[in-house]
């Protein structure tokens, strides 16, 4: 049976570490704040290289906790990108702000750098690029335009914690990142999760309280309005555990995307591939491909019980609350093809052969 992604193989490989580590929490009754969530932050800070890492509930919060800390406000505008989850887009909605959507490179799915500063007005206070399916945007150029503006810039780095660009890590290219643990992401724990990571230790201590309620140094005394968004210990101690193999998962999730490539090659009449700029290295967080007649494939590919998903099957900017609709070309014609295949860390050979073989075999058949 192919699954879309599985997680009991990676399971079993840790469930030593797993077991472990959950009993520890259970042990020392620690559920809240425990010593596991702050070693995580620190071996979170020491992989990307982030001098803070502050874990939280949800990436979603991330981006909440972030947008807050610099003072976003009503009437205030955040350049984003059109083709993504909806988090980024809630967030600044959440705060009475406007999203401002910037097309994407039809080649990487990420926002087009070139576009961004056309953008750009007087109410626009940060812009939030996502380094989309595990792959980083141009980070010098967006930095470049942030500065000349003086405008801050929030990587939305949910799918893409582990990749890197021009020998960084994702999650230390901005002023601030945001990431996500939700159980399918390149790291993900067992339930909810998030992070956000700065260099700024003002940003940092503002990002820890607001997600403690806005608490001051003193108990049940508060500096500012916050919110509850706590990373759960025993969810730590699960990504600790699953820290231990994730450099090591990162090079398979490579190499079964090399698979995939390779095994796609001759069928570029009627899909693409993903493309992975030089100056990048992905985490794959999906392998998404776009594809000639994609809803039929879908349809055909269930037929041998291949399940395949649309990330994403609607452009943000056509969102039904949005009061002042966007106009995004690329973005809304790569809805209609993008179609993302099974994909994990342990995925085998001989079942890409089998996934890859059927999409051929749609695209022979002259009916299709």
């Amino acid at each position: 049976m192919i699954k879309f992604f599985d997680l009991s193989k990676q399971q079993k490989i840790i469930k030593k570490s797993l077991d472990h580590n959950i009993k520890s929490v259970l042990k020392n009754n620690k559920y809240i704040q425990g010593l596991e969530v702050y070693e995580l932050e620190k071996k979170l800070s020491q992989f990307v290289l982030s001098k803070n890492c502050i874990t939280n509930a949800s990436g979603t919060d991330s981006l909440l906790l972030a947008l807050m800390a610099i003072g976003i406000k009503k009437g205030d505008e955040v350049i984003t990108s059109p083709f993504s989850f909806v988090s980024a887009v809630e967030s600044i909605i959440l705060l009475g702000a406007r999203p401002i959507f910037v097309d994407i490179n039809l080649q990487t799915f990420n926002i087009d750098e070139s576009k961004i500063e056309s953008a750009i007005t007087k109410k626009t206070k940060a812009i939030i690029p996502v380094s989309l399916f595990g792959q980083i945007p141009n980070f010098d150029i967006i930095n470049l335009i942030a500065k000349k503006f003086n405008i801050i810039v929030i990587e939305d780095a949910a799918q893409s914690l582990g990749s890197i660009f021009k020998n960084k890590y994702s999650c230390n290219l901005s002023t601030i990142a945001c990431t996500s643990f939700f159980p399918t992401k390149p790291l993900g724990c067992y339930g909810d999760g998030g992070a956000c990571f700065t260099n700024n230790k003002i940003l940092a201590k503002k990002i820890k309280d607001l997600s403690l309620h806005g608490k001051a140094n003193k108990k049940f005394y508060y500096n500012l309005p916050g919110i509850n968004s706590r990373l759960d210990t025993i969810q730590a101690s699960i990504l600790l555990s699953k820290l231990e193999i994730f450099k090591k998962e990162i090079r398979l999730r490579q190499k079964v995307a090399k698979n995939y490539d390779r095994l796609f090659k001759g069928c570029e009449n009627n899909l693409t591939i993903p493309f992975i700029n030089s100056d990048c290295t992905s985490v794959y967080a999906q392998y998404t491909i776009k594809a000639e007649k994609r809803d039929k494939l879908r349809k055909y590919l269930l037929k041998f019980n291949i399940p395949t998903i649309i990330y994403y099957p609607f452009s943000l900017n056509k969102l039904k609350y949005l009061k002042n609709k966007q106009t995004c070309p690329v973005s809304e014609l790569v809805v209609k093809k993008v179609l993302s295949l099974p994909f994990d860390p342990y995925l085998s050979l001989n079942k890409q052969k089998f996934i890859v073989n059927k999409i051929k075999s749609f695209y022979k058949n002259e009916n299709y």
